[in-house]
């Protein structure tokens, strides 16, 4: 299987439609609000909502309070699971049932 960024861009298409189940998945403490879903961070001693934001429209991600991000739905999951972009992808379709 072929890793390059044509890969995960069909990964990243693939599970946009699934997006709010999988952050419910792997951060089933955060709520939607407005085209976001904010979450606590995982990777850190977070307390309160606000800083973790997800944008349900593109799959952007950031933690302002430690300045980490990404732009797609594989490096979110990565980051949060602390997996390689390989394995993350790989998890990505087990939960959503997507073909590599």
């Amino acid at each position: 299987m072929q890793f390059n960024r044509d890969y995960f861009l069909r990964v990243h298409e693939q599970a946009m439609p699934f997006l709010p189940a999988i952050l419910r998945r792997v951060l089933p403490q955060g709520k939607v609000d407005g085209h976001e879903y904010v979450a606590l961070n995982p990777r850190r001693a977070d307390s309160a909502l606000g800083s973790f934001k997800i944008n349900l429209l593109t799959g952007k991600w950031a933690d302002f309070a430690v300045n980490a991000s990404g732009g797609d739905v594989t490096s979110l999951v990565a980051y949060i699971l602390c997996l390689s972009q390989s394995d993350a992808a790989l998890a990505v379709l087990n939960m959503i049932g997507g073909a590599p």
